[in-house]
């Protein structure tokens, strides 16, 4: 438990929950709220597309990486930057705390956009904080506490809205939820500015704005086989997305009542995440890289084949249970170690661009295909042969990974995160 205890971990688990709140303020909280305020069905799921504006941030993670905050900039890049985009995620959650939706729609629709956007950007530099105020082998345990704080976040600030907008109303539930930024901000005021954070070289105007948009990409491509790990970050949860977005269908198929799911789906599913982000952060710092990733890949593949035998079993709690807890066990260690890897992969100049980057390609390609075609495949292979095909296009990824590891190039494609130590204590 030690690990876990350290400054820099403790404070990566407040950085989690300050980056969970503005996604939870525009995902499921805002589709309680419209349903509520009496919205038709097609335009409350319309207002899910403000997500996908999460994997834009390579548009503009480079005005974080390289301009300089008036005023602010004198707390440092990185702190100064955390400050500003708190701030103003905390602003656009007051403003759709302002907006009635039943009073019209199109006000509503920008408040939301501005609210993923402000945390699309606080979300930027979240992750570049916490990559850089960590030392390397810190990097598990630090993706663990991120993502504990994360589900953590998400769960008390969905749970705040509903229960204060119970009472009070929506206005008041959003509103309050504000606070949740807070956390970041505090953390950075308090450690100062990651030691480990190396400025890209000064340069003067076009040239300036240049290496700020192009420098991040142009030295991670530049790595051997760039190409193939780009590869590898597309693909490697496409079959876990595809599976997990049915798993509510199969549920309701199977004739299961809310209660049941709200028990062995969200209950036990909860607590067996959480054990597995716990184990992912003890596996990463016990076995290495290498190991701790290909593992949590091959548990992540066959945890979808559970629900093949959840499909061939037909209604039974227990079955249930094992599949949802299994399922979440090796997510969980899976976010961490995977997370742990992509960090490691930054460039510590470029920290903010190049893992806006990475983390965006991680999952917009499941998005977009499980988005499109999983409903189109449960009804052509039925549940049982389409779980054991989401097992199958899970391998790819695995396979893939096992071959970089054996050829050298997972070991060649890390960056100075994963490697350089910080120059003395933080500020």
């Amino acid at each position: 438990m030690r690990p876990y205890a350290e400054r820099e971990p403790l404070a990566a688990f407040f950085l989690g929950v300050s980056s969970a709140f503005p996604f939870t303020m525009i995902g499921a909280t805002l589709t309680s709220r419209l349903a509520q305020a009496g919205i038709d069905k097609k335009s409350v799921t319309a207002f899910a597309l403000a997500i996908l504006i999460y994997n834009l941030k390579p548009l503009w993670a480079w005005v974080v990486e390289g301009v300089r905050l008036p005023l602010l900039g004198r707390l440092g890049q990185r702190l100064s930057w955390l400050v500003l985009a708190g701030s103003l995620a905390a602003l656009a959650v007051l403003n759709l705390a302002r907006v009635d939706p039943a009073a019209g729609l199109g006000e509503t629709v920008v408040a939301a956009l501005l609210v993923a956007f402000t945390g699309a950007t606080y979300d930027i530099v979240i992750d570049a904080y916490r990559i850089e105020i960590l030392r390397p082998e810190q990097l598990g345990v630090g993706a663990g506490m991120s993502q504990y704080g994360w589900r953590i976040g998400s769960v008390a600030a969905g749970a705040t809205a509903l229960v204060v907008a119970q009472t009070y109303g929506w206005n008041w539930g959003y509103a309050l939820c504000a606070v949740y930024a807070l956390p970041a901000m505090l953390v950075g005021l308090l450690l100062g500015e990651p030691s480990r954070h190396r400025p890209p070289a000064e340069r003067r105007g076009w040239a300036e704005i240049e290496a700020a948009v192009v420098a991040p990409f142009v030295e991670f491509f530049r790595r051997r086989g760039a190409w193939l790990i780009l590869l590898f970050i597309l693909v490697h949860k496409i079959g876990d997305t595809l599976g997990q977005l049915t798993v509510r269908l199969l549920y309701n198929d199977l004739g299961y009542s809310n209660t049941e799911i709200a028990v062995y789906d969200v209950g036990v599913g909860f607590w067996a995440y959480l054990f597995g982000i716990f184990a992912g952060g003890a596996l990463y710092t016990r076995a290495g890289l290498k190991p701790s990733v290909l593992l949590s890949l091959i548990l992540m593949a066959v945890s979808n084949a559970s629900f093949a035998g959840l499909a061939l079993v037909g209604h039974n709690n227990v079955a249930m249970a094992g599949a949802q807890g299994f399922e979440n066990f090796a997510s969980g260690v899976g976010g961490v170690c995977v997370v742990a890897y992509f960090s490691a992969l930054t460039d510590l100049r470029y920290t903010a661009a190049q893992y806006a980057l990475i983390s965006a390609a991680a999952s917009v390609v499941g998005r977009i295909i499980t988005g499109t075609t999983a409903g189109t495949l449960v009804e052509q292979f039925g549940y049982l042969n389409f779980y054991l095909f989401t097992t199958v296009v899970a391998l790819p990824g695995v396979f893939l990974f096992w071959w970089m590891s054996r050829s050298g190039l997972v070991d060649a494609s890390i960056g100075s995160a994963g490697t350089e130590e910080p120059e003395g204590a933080l500020s």
